[in-house]
């Protein structure tokens, strides 16, 4: 793999001490961060195969979007003036055409999602959806890192959960890329709710035989909490702790309707953490907001995630950033209670500790995998700053990024796909898209 130099930077490192060097340059050989440091000891250029000036440009490390579910893009702008945080606004939005997908739908719809992400800063996600196999095949055709948890909806048949975890156990056991890109974890939905208790605690017993971790939604919608309350005085989160489910790594989306002691229990597990999927929290129409200070406060790790774009509209994890640190500030009524920088590792180091991969991404370290962001900071909405950090959480765009490198592989070149081009992943989506809404319409026709 070719040797790269890029200098000139203004680089944020989010390493422990949240170096920011000014100037800076950073050396990838063979895939990894090879070096950081500041104009001073820039190496000579004459020493690598590729050179590039990064004036006026901020590098950082790739964002990681800690929960979405990646093929549901299909669903963008379907799903307005429904709620898909409660149960009835996802089954009649979003689980009732669901019904009429099929496995050809889901690549191209991965296919433009990864796109978007990537053209946006992310190259990390973290997924949890049906037709997990299809998901991490175009996840590793775009070259992303993907966690891809295969999802499970019970939905009380307990012969369809009996067959969905055997599915969910094949694709653990055979589904791992070669260059450790793509790992499998396995994805209950909704526990109690639509997973059943009996379900739940083997599903806790595989994530432990496999070493894989347990990504699902937890305190989304009123539902979670009734169902446990009403069945055994406890919260959902109390429940699984009673059930052992935190014996696992634990890696919750949304967390709306935390208490005290809910916060309690994650802060106690030994690999548990949130993804706070701001905007989607906000356009639900939920009046719960995920307790991000007091779960930070406890030492549990918090993470930022879009969650599906038909509950968001949009991959662009700058502007999630920026839209979790005005809720938090709102909910807590204290102007920045999280800091930008804070807010910063939320989407980097924080998203990777989280998935286990804090040991290979989210800071710019030497040793690290060389996956960086570069975004222009001299396009408009930015001007001279003390606070680089605030600069690109308040002013930033996924818009601004202007180069992707995962592994050392550059993925996005002057905002352009290297793989394969934007265009001809927009048309191949636009052609899934009608087939599969054409295949909804004739489903509902036919009922």
């Amino acid at each position: 793999m070719a040797s790269t130099l890029l200098f000139g930077a203004t680089i944020l490192t989010v390493d422990p001490q949240d170096t920011i060097l000014d100037r800076g340059w950073i050396s990838i050989r063979d895939g990894r961060i090879s070096g950081v440091g500041p104009h001073s000891a820039c190496p000579d250029a004459g020493l690598f195969d590729e050179v590039i000036d990064c004036q006026g440009r901020l590098v950082m490390p790739g964002l990681v979007n800690a929960h979405t579910h990646a093929a549901m893009i299909l669903f963008r702008g379907r799903a307005e003036g429904q709620s898909l945080l409660t149960m009835d606004g996802w089954y009649n939005a979003i689980r009732e055409p669901e019904l009429a997908m099929k496995p050809e739908d889901v690549a191209p719809a991965v296919d433009l999602s990864c796109a978007e992400m990537l053209m946006s800063g992310t190259t990390t996600f973290c997924d949890q959806y049906f037709f997990a196999d299809e998901i991490a095949a175009a996840a590793a055709n775009s070259g992303m890192r993907a966690v891809v948890a295969y999802g499970i909806v019970q939905l009380g048949d307990v012969e369809k959960g009996r067959d969905e975890l055997a599915k969910a156990i094949a694709f653990l056991e055979y589904q791992r890329s070669a260059d450790g890109r793509i790992i499998p974890w396995l994805g209950p939905h909704a526990p109690f709710v639509d997973n059943s208790e009996d379900l739940l605690k083997v599903e806790v017993d595989v994530a432990l035989r496999h070493g894989v971790g347990l990504h699902l939604h937890m305190a989304a919608g009123p539902e979670d909490n009734a169902e446990t309350l009403a069945r055994y005085g406890l919260t959902a989160t109390a429940a699984l702790e009673r059930d052992g489910f935190f014996a696992a790594r634990v890696h919750a989306a949304h967390c709306l309707d935390l208490s005290d002691d809910d916060i309690a229990v994650f802060a106690r597990a030994p690999q548990a953490s949130v993804a706070h999927c701001a905007s989607a929290s906000l356009r639900s129409g939920r009046k719960g907001i995920c307790p991000v200070k007091s779960l930070r406060e406890a030492g549990v790790v918090v993470t930022l995630g879009t969650d599906n774009v038909a509950a968001n509209n949009s991959y662009d994890m700058i502007a999630e950033m920026r839209t979790a640190g005005l809720l938090a500030g709102h909910r807590e009524g204290v102007a920045q209670v999280i800091s930008s920088r804070e807010l910063i590792r939320m989407a980097t180091i924080d998203g990777a500790r989280a998935l286990g991969l804090d040991h290979e991404i989210g800071s710019l370290e030497v040793g690290k995998a060389a996956d960086l962001i570069s975004i222009d900071i001299d396009s408009p909405g930015y001007s001279d700053c003390p606070d680089v950090a605030a600069l690109l959480v308040y002013s930033g765009s996924g818009r601004d990024v202007c180069d992707v490198w995962v592994g050392g592989e550059r993925l996005v070149a002057e905002r352009r796909l290297t793989r394969r081009s934007y265009k001809e992943i927009r048309a191949a989506y636009g052609s899934a898209y009608d087939a599969f809404w054409s295949r909804v319409a004739a489903q509902r026709t036919a009922a």
